[in-house]
């Protein structure tokens, strides 16, 4: 299975409208309901240990709920049910994330445990069934940096 993440380039980046949605039978090769909420539920435990966990609340019982509401609108995207349209209607998922300093190093983290969990959790799948959630993630995560390519964000300085 190859998972790759493309690089970031500011001057190509795709527009939403011309993103395919993965393939939607994938949702239910995972495990449908279950399956997904379990792949969600990984990716979700290492994202809060990993270097952006600092985007993500620490208490458990908030990243449950975090885990539950985002995973909605992971699995609709997936193929699942339209759970997370009914509940929240049309939701910019850019201006979502636009109080967010993301910049690529962030992106590529974010991707980086997506793909450790798919590899992982998702490996009896077929191979092009997980490529196309993954490309998804790739190609959208993209949209969703908002800090300049050398902008170093706070969280970074911290750590020097």
């Amino acid at each position: 299975m190859r998972l790759e993440i493309t690089p970031y380039d500011p001057d190509h980046i795709p527009k939403e409208e011309e993103i395919p949605l993965p393939d939607p039978r994938f949702y239910e090769a995972v495990g449908g309901e279950e399956g997904f909420a379990r792949l969600v539920s990984e990716f979700y435990d290492r994202i809060v240990e990993s270097d952006i966990a600092f985007f993500f609340p620490q208490d458990e019982e908030e990243i449950e709920r975090i885990k539950a509401h985002n995973g909605k609108y992971f699995a609709e995207i997936a193929g699942g049910p339209k759970r997370y349209s009914q509940e929240m209607g049309h939701v910019d998922q850019i201006k979502m994330h636009k109080p967010f300093s993301i910049n690529e190093k962030h992106r590529t983290e974010w991707l980086g445990t997506w793909r450790e969990v798919l590899e992982e959790e998702a490996k009896e799948v077929d191979p092009k069934l997980v490529e196309s959630y993954f490309r998804f993630l790739d190609q959208y995560s993209k949209l969703l940096v908002n800090r300049p390519r050398n902008a170093r964000a706070f969280e970074d300085l911290a750590k020097v």
